[in-house]
């Protein structure tokens, strides 16, 4: 399926495209043909990228944009179309997020990330729609999501919080802008170390390994397997996927979900021990 034309003619600007899972994104949207914009609140780290990518033979451009800000926004979107005369999908990437016990946020803590994930998606996605639907385009919107959008988090209420609203704006607008031939489709990484996530979320020695071990599987996701499947989806080839969320996490929310799966860490003989209690009964 990911021949290299896959994405040919396909003008994608993806939010927060300077690193991690933006980054791993552009790059595999690229090499399969698209033309790649990206944008971001730190002007170096775009230019560093865009260099990168272009030195593989992607077409790439960037433009500084606090997604937070509706202003900077249409600022963004119309440069890119000047560019590239038109956006054909929009990937709403950027995230902000940290592990901290909830009655110890601040307010600004809790806004730091409920404006960039939510406000920010919103902005973006009604910006970006509103041009489709005035000149009578198709799009394709991809937001990125979690998991625990839908079963909560303890530690990161506030990502949670924002995670299930985006997920909300997938599934409502999947059904209100159908009519005008825009898609709607999410994924929900699991574990995908990155930069900002070791930083943020397991910074202490030991928690990367903590969390690998809540996944069946029994490790991380590789970038390129989350970039093959969002190519996937933004491309021809799922067409007919509107408002769904396809998530990547090596089955770690389904083990979580499960109440008895923690009996994996029984041993043989406790096991015995279960089954000779069984019999007796």
């Amino acid at each position: 399926m990911f021949r290299d034309d896959l994405l040919r003619d396909k003008q994608v600007l993806i939010t927060g495209g300077g690193t991690g899972i933006g980054k791993g994104m552009a790059k595999r949207f690229g090499s399969l043909g698209a033309k790649i914009a990206i944008l971001g609140r730190r002007e170096e780290v775009l230019k560093e990228t865009a260099q990168e990518l272009t030195s593989n033979g992607i077409s790439i451009i960037y433009h500084k944009c606090d997604v937070r800000d509706p202003e900077q926004i249409r600022e963004a979107v119309d440069y890119f179309e000047k560019e590239f005369q038109q956006i054909d999908v929009l990937v709403n990437n950027a995230a902000g997020n940290f592990a901290y016990p909830t009655e110890k946020l601040s307010a600004h803590a809790v806004d730091s990330v409920l404006n960039i994930v939510l406000h920010g998606t919103l902005y973006m996605t009604i910006e970006v729609g509103r041009r489709w639907i005035k000149s009578g385009q198709k799009g394709v919107v991809l937001d990125i999501v979690t998991p625990y959008a839908w079963t909560g988090s303890a530690y990161v209420v506030p990502s949670a919080a924002a995670k299930a609203g985006v997920l909300a704006v997938v599934r409502s607008l999947a059904v209100e802008w159908a009519k005008y031939g825009i898609r709607h489709v999410a994924i929900a990484p699991g574990i995908f170390p990155t930069p900002a996530t070791q930083k943020n979320l397991f910074p202490l020695e030991g928690m990367e390994e903590m969390l690998k071990d809540r996944v069946p599987l029994g490790r991380v996701g590789k970038m390129e397997e989350l970039s093959n499947l969002a190519a996937y989806l933004i491309s021809e080839e799922a067409s007919f996927i509107n408002g769904e969320v396809i998530t990547i996490d090596g089955g770690e929310w389904l083990k979580g979900a499960g109440e008895f799966n923690g009996l994996a860490a029984l041993t043989e003989e406790q096991w015995n021990m279960m089954r000779d209690i069984s019999k007796s009964r």
